[in-house]
């Protein structure tokens, strides 16, 4: 973890200090070490949140792109089940940053514990990963120039759609490295529209997250990407049944 309280504050981890866990009130132990970036850690190995993982710098680098009080934010469901967001906005709207790879029925249940979910994937984890995303890119068809929305027509040729193509929620890739010095756009992939093609476009790192400081990603939401998802299932109706039209059999 980011932040313990400490005197009912968030602090960051410093050697020797001390603190609470914001969701359990278990007492909490500084780790600062050269392999690791500084973080709280229960006592032993337990954790009071299973959906928690070990931070990277990557994780880290996204959390300090908003306020402190919206990160690592304890959320609970109608049913008082809790659990520890990455960030939570002052409008609702959590983001999960996801390094590691996971399981596809945790990705559903945490889709449906959070009303408002936001996806930003680490596609730089596995070193094969961009060049088999641009690979399927340059392999796309564009269908709407402006904004640039790209259809995939074998997501299963890329193991990112693959693992993320049937997600409901919304779901972003975020490809610059370390070694990096530009800032890379990130990749809006679309809710699901059909289980034989993806939809992609290019996404502003600087709007991403500069709408979400200003609480204003639901507007785009509601104004642009609800729209043009509308419009690309309904073609892909007229698509579909076309086909059956020409080929009845």
């Amino acid at each position: 973890m980011k932040f313990a309280l400490i005197n009912g504050d968030k602090a960051e981890a410093t050697k020797g200090a001390r603190g609470f866990c914001p969701s359990c009130g278990s007492e909490l132990i500084a780790r600062c070490g050269e392999v690791k970036v500084n973080h709280w850690a229960h006592k032993g190995n337990r954790n009071c949140d299973p959906w928690w993982e070990n931070e990277t710098d990557w994780h880290r680098s996204w959390k300090g792109k908003f306020p402190i009080d919206w990160q690592e934010v304890v959320h609970f469901d109608g049913s008082g089940e809790k659990h520890i967001a990455d960030v939570k906005t002052e409008s609702g709207c959590v983001l999960e940053f996801q390094h590691s790879y996971l399981n596809p029925e945790e990705r559903r249940y945490r889709n449906a514990f959070y009303s408002k979910l936001v996806w930003v994937v680490d596609g730089a984890r596995r070193k094969t990963d961009k060049s088999q995303f641009q690979r399927i890119l340059d392999e796309s068809t564009t269908v709407i120039r402006e904004p640039l929305i790209k259809r995939v027509h074998f997501p299963d040729e890329c193991r990112l759609l693959k693992e993320w193509n049937d997600s409901n929620a919304l779901v972003l890739f975020d490809f610059q490295e370390e070694k990096d010095t530009e800032q890379s756009d990130l990749w809006f992939l679309f809710p699901k529209i059909s289980s034989g093609d993806a939809y992609l476009s290019p996404f502003s790192r600087v709007k991403f997250i500069e709408l979400h400081n200003n609480n204003k990603f639901d507007e785009l939401v509601q104004n642009i990407i609800l729209p043009i998802h509308k419009e690309l299932a309904r073609n892909k109706q007229i698509e579909h049944a076309s086909n059956m039209h020409s080929h009845p059999n």
